[in-house]
């Protein structure tokens, strides 16, 4: 009994050891350091914050405030900026210890600005590697192979989760530098086409009056759901029957007027209006998450988002499993008729042979009315499902509390 008491209790500490060790939060690391306020401004503005704190293994290279304001000076855009500060996140663990025991003394490290994508060739990468007398240096791969910055001294370390360095100087890049161009200028069915989502951009380019309502909104705000190519091409023949008015109202039914970012759909759950919506015709869904997934749903059906092909304040374009169909578009799937109760065969009277008896009208199905667009019979199934399943695990979660709590007596 105590040996079953002393193992529970080593799997509870365990469990909670693993679930906070692997939780961190760059904005309040940095916080308790005021000489980096600026950096730390500036991942929150651009984003990259959020993108930080849902990795698992990562490495910061944090610029003090002297060394921003050098960048600052330059008066790049915001967008710019996130290209630059990118190119300042690794994507491995790299503490003071592993800085100076490099293999050969020299590593490439992969940075968020080559995972975007928008990093051509090697520009993404950054060259670390220890000089003599205790230095390490780092370099932009793109900079000629210059180490223009070099490590001064660890901030925090979570091996092997999150560490946060300092480095004595922006990483200079030619590529990450350039100027990016503004919201009016991207190319916006140009980044769906080249990730996964051309169907759906060749059809935003085929509709003169979307595309320009998608553009009018490019400056002020604008977040696009875009389906995947595969969704949308079992989608085409549907949306090859709409009329030209529909076609419109359904292509700015996929866009909403503001710009909204990943971590501000889990928390804004509820309606959202989209382009699409006009007096009475509200062409609105609903925005749910369960935990780090965000799903949109419509009385006909539910979709969920996959990925981001870009969050670039003021725009954001993600991408979903299925195509979100609009109620004032498309009808639900009918609830199927329920089947005629059996007859009775003991004690009931045998019809004549010459006669058939008609259906009573209340068993004629042919007659029966057609389901509305919104009865959703599925969604109805699933939140059912949903309740039953929440039900069963706080049931178990509570034996299993008394369980734990009696053997720890």
């Amino acid at each position: 009994m105590q040996l079953t008491k002393l193992l529970l209790s080593l799997l509870f500490l365990l469990s909670v050891t693993v679930t906070i060790s692997n939780a961190h939060n760059i904005t309040r690391i940095l916080a308790a350091h005021p000489d980096f306020s600026t950096f730390n401004h500036y991942l929150t503005l651009t984003h990259l914050a959020t993108e930080i704190n849902r990795r698992t293994t990562i490495t910061v290279c944090a610029i003090n405030n002297a060394g921003m304001s050098d960048l600052l000076a330059k008066h790049p855009t915001i967008y710019t900026i996130k290209n630059i500060l990118s190119l300042h996140i690794l994507l491995d663990y790299f503490g003071a210890k592993k800085l100076h025991q490099i293999t050969n003394g020299t590593a490439l490290a992969a940075t968020m600005f080559q995972a975007t994508g928008s990093a051509p060739g090697s520009s993404g990468f950054v060259n670390i590697t220890d000089l003599k007398g205790g230095k390490v240096g780092f370099g932009a791969e793109d900079n000629g192979g210059n180490l223009d910055a070099l490590f001064v001294k660890s901030i925090e370390e979570k091996p092997y989760n999150i560490s946060v360095i300092q480095i004595s100087k922006i990483l200079s890049s030619d590529v990450a530098e350039a100027p990016a161009p503004g919201p009016s200028e991207l190319n916006l069915t140009g980044i769906m086409s080249a990730h996964g989502c051309k169907q759906f951009a060749d059809a935003l380019l085929a509709n003169t009056e979307a595309s320009k309502t998608y553009q009018d909104n490019a400056e002020g705000g604008l977040t696009v759901f875009c389906p995947l190519d595969d969704a949308f091409k079992a989608f085409f023949p549907k949306y090859k029957n709409l009329s030209a008015a529909d076609k419109t109202s359904f292509l700015e039914f996929l866009a909403v007027p503001v710009y909204q970012s990943l971590s501000m759909l889990k928390s804004n759950n509820g309606l959202m209006n989209t382009l699409a919506t006009d007096g009475e015709k509200k062409f609105d869904f609903t925005v749910q998450n369960e935990g780090q997934e965000v799903t949109l749903k419509t009385k006909i059906n539910t979709v969920k988002i996959t990925g981001t092909l870009l969050d670039e304040q003021p725009l954001a374009i993600y991408t979903t499993d299925k195509v979100l169909m609009p109620k004032e578009l498309f009808k639900a799937a009918p609830t199927p008729a329920p089947a005629p109760a059996p007859e009775e065969a003991a004690d009931a009277p045998k019809a004549h042979k010459h006669k058939k008896a008609a259906p009573s009208p209340e068993s004629d199905v042919s007659d029966a009315p057609a389901d509305s667009p919104d009865d959703d019979a599925s969604d109805q199934t699933a939140d059912d499902n949903a309740g039953v399943k929440v039900t069963s695990a706080r049931f178990h979660a509570m034996v299993f509390s008394l369980c734990l709590g009696f053997l720890l007596l």
